[in-house]
């Protein structure tokens, strides 16, 4: 069985410290505890490793969340494979980059990512689409014009002048670090000449200045499937900002917005309307015709007597269900319209209708003034 020592305990904080406190505290005890300073000592150097493991947690806002609610479990097993990404060396030196920086300017050991800087990838780009839900149920093919930064066709992305090239960078001989010694450190420096490529360009490129991109307008045809809703995101890999010097392309992500329609509502594969119907279509039955996003009259039968706000449900009706099969529902609410422009004729046969009432043609009305005669004791 193992004792695990406190974060906070280890680096001599209070558990309410913020993150230039922690990182002042670790800068201090790293010094006090390092290997190279204390000879050799097993005791300092586990000491150091305790330190460095507490700072590598509590410096990143997210682990140092969890660690405050979970304790060591959460972290370590974040560490030990559950989070993907990055994985912590809470016992070697690459995780003292940031703190030594902050003292001799760069990084401050030779193994935490010296060497040549990796090509990054363009930028991911937005673009928002509106379509109509008419278009969100059947799908569409669009077409649609954007700025963007495209690899240089004079350099085809290299970004040196053509007939000329790249060549190892003399400074740090191809390795896009040089080092230098500070102290007891050895500190390796992003290198000033080629910015830690290891390569510089022998003649830059005249139309991008040596960036391998320029800006330039670009049509894309975008295919919009059936079934998409408000917020459905779609991916065009490597549509986005080209990268530096030939570097990959971002994605372009675009964002759909689908437009209120005149008549149906919708929440996810439910398309819902309001339908008006007469109270004399209430009262006997009938049926009404509904026009369907998918060109069809869909015949909605209304039963003798249904209520205002009473909802019907027609199967298969509704919207299509995004990369599957089948389709949502089609709900139709009843709202029964009373008459306001009655004909003298019309009225006559209402007061010879109110005259052979006795009550049980509205039975929800009889028990509410049932009720209330209950209340007043009559």
């Amino acid at each position: 069985m193992t004792t695990e020592i406190d974060y906070y305990t280890l680096l001599e904080i209070e558990r309410t410290a913020d993150g230039a406190a922690i990182k002042s505290a670790y800068r201090k005890l790293a010094m006090k505890y390092h290997p190279d300073k204390t000879g050799g000592c097993a005791e300092s150097e586990a000491k150091f490793k305790a330190v460095s493991q507490a700072y590598e947690c509590l410096k990143d806002p997210q682990k140092r969340a969890a660690y405050d609610r979970f304790g060591h479990a959460a972290y370590t097993q974040h560490e030990q494979g559950g989070g993907g990404g990055h994985r912590a060396n809470p016992g070697g030196f690459s995780d003292l980059g940031d703190i030594f920086e902050t003292i001799f300017g760069q990084s401050g050991f030779g193994g935490g990512g010296g060497g040549r800087q990796q090509q990054r990838r363009g930028a991911d780009l937005r673009y928002d689409l509106e379509i109509s839900l008419d278009e969100a149920y059947h799908g569409k093919q669009t077409d649609i014009e954007i700025e963007v930064s495209a690899a240089c066709d004079t350099c085809e992305g290299s970004g040196a002048q053509p007939g000329t090239g790249v060549k190892t960078c003399g400074t740090c001989k191809g390795h896009g670090q040089v080092r230098a010694q500070q102290g007891f450190f050895m500190v390796e420096r992003t290198c000033p000449s080629c910015h830690g490529a290891g390569q510089v360009i022998e003649s830059p490129c005249r139309s991008c200045r040596g960036e391998g991109r320029v800006d330039k307008p670009k049509s894309l045809s975008v295919n919009i499937p059936a079934g998409v809703d408000e917020g459905t995101r779609i991916r065009l890999t490597g549509e986005g900002e080209a990268g530096a010097r030939g570097a990959p392309a971002g994605d372009l992500y675009i964002f759909l917005h689908v437009k209120r329609h005149s008549l149906f509502e919708r929440e996810g594969t439910t398309l819902f309307c309001r339908c008006p119907v007469s109270f004399t279509t209430a009262s006997l039955g009938g049926s009404i015709e509904v026009p369907g996003l998918d060109g069809v009259r869909h015949e909605i039968k209304i039963p003798a007597g249904i209520q205002s706000g009473k909802q019907i449900r027609q199967r298969g009706a509704g919207m299509p269900v995004l990369n599957g099969r089948g389709q949502g529902d089609l709900v139709v609410q009843i709202d029964v319209e009373t008459p306001t422009r009655l004909t003298a004729k019309q009225k006559e046969l209402l007061e010879a209708f109110r005259e052979t009432e006795t009550g049980e043609e509205c039975p929800a009305s009889t028990g509410f003034f049932g009720k209330i005669k209950d209340l007043w004791g009559d």
